[in-house]
């Protein structure tokens, strides 16, 4: 019997990290059936030579919780080679949800994923109110490639607490009702749960996201559903300085870690310009934990923010901007940025973020709407400020004001000295992550990462080996998150794979302006060179950059057939 799909000739990197090899490969049923000289003829024979044949990649830190029920390609992640991404990250989801409170899990992900309300209020289908019927929901629904889901705490304490939970710790009583939904959710194949401790994290009505308030007696038990079940993973965003780890941070890690029994990834190790040796140290300091399967999550691509003063996400952590997200009518934020005592209060509060040390160099103005300050653009602030006579942060503010908040500013922010990010992304001590496919639409897009670190790190700067940089997006998170049957090239494995060419592949450093969204709204997105085809289970999703019409994604459900 001829199998369904013979990729032939290919140079095979198979994502266990050993040596490339030539080899053909084939599918059969939505498996791996053969790797090496295949017997046999089949209904369809990709020619893979001068091609890299490699195993689907994996994102492990998505926020498509939304976007899934509008686009089932899950863009821009399937443009890049990534076959299965992991969503309901850092806390925030939309299930479970009584109909009563879809409001507060919207303005949840405005503010905390920066999606726009208008966006959300369109596209959402609320074809659920539990979490097993969200995952339901989206197989049905159909997807391009296949997702994980990570059971996001916040909601899971709202269905029980009501808006309670934003303010106050659970009791005994709610904490053992919170338990038994997260473990009905683990039973329908959640791949574990996540939460927050951050403080720019805050939601609907600019109140504390609800598992901020989770107590350590909560954690304890609900980290005490996984050591039940024996497995899962926990997702946290912890770190209030990026690449340290406070005392008190360590510790939540090592509760999390010890009551569940199961590996705890964190966010984030960053590198900082400012403390160069800062994440090299962190990862000393939680060495024990590293030793127990802990990984912190780290980032391939520059973090470079885009942002306005609609909605100033970048510095949602700052008392000073506390009222600018209590109030989003525009008229109402004009007047905070307008006031002295709002910009002293806001200069005190940035002298002491060491991150942002030379802030007013680094950002520039990317694009205004007022015609009449259209000289500005691609100018920095300190330029500004200088050409004006004012100082750098009364030139910030007041250029929005004139532009009616709609100036759009940029700034390379994090990991942006590329020798250093290359050796931390290279440490097996880290989790390749950090993408947020699907939020910030209108602030940044990292979701192509694969292809940026193939083109930029591997065949440009060759600061690690092609199967390294494989292994890495491949068969690690795969084993991180229980994903069995994913993540390598071998016979009875699922069939993800991803062709391309090494010579050509890569994704543009700048992303692009779209109108996709529902109601024609704003993202930015990256398209990847040097993908040829993208098969998922099997099926040949993308040819070149071009559909087939498949939808052969699947709902991986941990525990269950696929997972």
């Amino acid at each position: 019997m001829p199998h369904d799909l013979l990729i032939k000739n290919g140079m095979v990197v198979d994502g266990s990290g050993m040596r490339a090899f030539r080899a053909n490969l084939a599918v059969s049923a939505g498996r791996i059936v053969e790797v090496g000289a295949v017997s046999g003829g089949a209904a369809r024979v990709i020619d893979a030579s001068d091609l890299i044949v490699a195993p689907g990649f994996i994102d492990p830190h998505t926020h498509y919780d939304a976007q899934i029920c509008w686009d089932p390609l899950v863009t821009c992640s399937s443009w890049h080679g990534v076959t299965t991404v992991i969503m309901g990250n850092c806390g925030v989801g939309l299930a479970p949800c009584k109909p009563a409170e879809r409001d507060v899990a919207t303005w949840n992900l405005v503010h905390v994923e920066a999606i726009p309300y208008d966006v959300l209020s369109r596209g959402l289908t609320w074809d659920w109110e539990s979490f097993p019927q969200y995952m339901n929901a989206a197989a049905t629904r159909g997807l391009g490639i296949n997702v994980g889901f990570l059971a996001a705490l916040s909601p899971f304490r709202h269905f029980v607490m009501g808006d309670e939970a934003m303010g106050r710790a659970a009791t005994l009583a709610e904490t053992g009702q919170i338990s038994a939904l997260l473990r009905d959710a683990l039973a329908a194949g959640a791949l574990g749960f996540s939460l927050t401790v951050m403080p720019q994290h805050l939601g609907y009505k600019a109140q504390p996201l609800a598992c901020r308030l989770a107590s350590p007696d909560e954690l304890r038990a609900y980290a005490g559903v996984l050591k039940e079940l024996g497995r899962g993973t926990i997702e946290i965003a912890l770190t209030k300085q990026p690449s340290t780890v406070s005392d008190k941070e360590y510790e939540l890690l090592e509760l999390l870690a010890a009551e569940s029994g199961r590996p705890v990834t964190w966010l984030n190790l960053r590198d900082r310009d400012d403390a160069p040796e800062a994440w090299t140290e962190t990862l000393e300091k939680v060495a024990p934990l590293l030793e127990r399967g802990c990984r912190p999550q780290v980032a391939v691509r520059p973090l470079i923010v885009e942002f306005n003063l609609r909605n100033p996400f970048l510095f949602a952590s700052m008392n000073s901007m506390k009222s600018v997200f209590e109030d989003k009518e525009v008229e109402s934020q004009k007047k905070v940025y307008a006031g002295t005592d709002f910009r002293r209060a806001f200069a005190a509060e940035l002298e002491r973020r060491s991150v942002f040390h030379d802030m007013w160099e680094r950002t520039k103005v990317k694009e205004v709407t007022n015609l009449a300050l259209k000289g500005v653009e691609w100018k920095s602030i300190a330029q500004i400020a200088r050409e004006r006579g004012v100082a750098p942060l009364d030139a910030f503010f007041d250029l929005a004001l004139e532009d009616n908040l709609a100036v759009d500013y940029m700034t390379p922010l994090l990991d942006i000295n590329e020798e250093r990010v290359a050796r931390k992304f290279s440490d097996p001590r880290t989790l390749i992550g950090i993408s947020d496919g699907g939020a910030h639409v209108d602030m940044l897009c990292n979701s192509g990462y694969p292809s940026y670190l193939l083109g930029t790190f591997v065949r440009e700067k060759q600061a690690l080996t092609l199967e390294h940089a494989v292994q890495r997006m491949t068969s690690e998170p795969a084993r991180f998150f229980g994903l069995a049957d994913r993540g390598v090239l071998r016979p009875g494995m699922a069939a993800d794979i991803t062709i391309f060419d090494l010579n050509t592949i890569g994704s543009p450093e700048r992303p692009e302006i779209r109108h996709d969204l529902p109601g024609g709204g704003r993202r930015l997105v990256t398209q990847a060179d040097g993908i040829k085809y993208t098969i998922v289970n099997g099926q040949v999703l993308y040819e070149d950059r071009h559909h087939t019409g498949t939808l052969p994604g699947q709902v991986l459900r941990a525990g269950q057939p696929g997972a």
